[in-house]
């Protein structure tokens, strides 16, 4: 079974979490680069190179602007440009013209190398990556499903006793509910939940426990 390491590196003002997918063979996936200033950036370059790791993907789990302010120095750092789903992109396009209103500073992401959709598989030298569509958060959520390790990264689908908020253009909160009822609650309980915000979860606690949604 093949198996990856996963550091969490939590950034920017919105405390988002950013999270380093690295495979044994020194291949590393970078999913929702929150770094948002010279000091985050260096702290993600250095642990990078510390473990000698090579990334080879920028993936977004959605394109809200605290999951992508490190779109740019990713790109310039690592040659990556991102893949999303293409409901996401009217976020990714307004990044700079939006971040004033949250009072950060934002530089223009690249545009997406490719355009991800739900049921496809991401392949690299770790265990695969099921894609898992996921809206109400946002219009194109993704969630990263990986079987082989029990764990899925859910941006800010799923939260430990909480779920994503739904008041921000494109949210839908009776659609971000049904996606974790029918897509979430499927998986087998002892899945590992890495959440976009906060500490890590499991299926069947927030199944019985969150209070936003319970049970099927």
């Amino acid at each position: 079974m093949t198996r990856c390491e996963i550091h969490r590196f939590t950034f920017n003002p919105f405390a988002v979490n950013t999270y380093l997918l690295y495979s044994k063979e020194g291949e590393a996936i970078l999913i929702d680069p929150g770094c948002s200033n010279g000091q985050e950036q260096e702290a993600l370059r250095d642990f990078i190179r510390a473990k000698k790791l090579q990334p080879t993907k920028l993936l977004l789990t959605h394109a809200h602007i605290d999951h992508v302010l490190g779109n740019a120095w990713v790109s310039r750092e690592y040659g990556l440009q991102p893949q999303m789903h293409g409901l996401d992109l009217p976020d990714l396009e307004g990044l700079v013209a939006y971040a004033p209103l949250f009072g950060v500073e934002a530089e223009a992401s690249p545009p997406p190398s490719r355009l991800l959709t739900g049921g496809e598989q991401v392949t690299w030298s770790g265990p695969i990556l099921h894609l898992l569509e996921a809206p109400g958060h946002s219009p194109g959520s993704l969630c990263f499903y990986m079987p082989d390790q029990s764990m899925l990264i859910s941006g800010d689908v799923l939260f430990e006793r909480s779920i994503g908020r739904t008041d921000l253009p494109g949210g839908h909160h009776a659609t971000l509910l049904e996606s974790i009822r029918q897509v979430l609650w499927a998986l087998p309980d002892e899945t590992v939940v890495y959440p976009g915000h906060g500490e890590c979860t499991q299926i069947g606690i927030e199944k019985k426990e969150n209070p936003f949604v319970r049970g099927v």
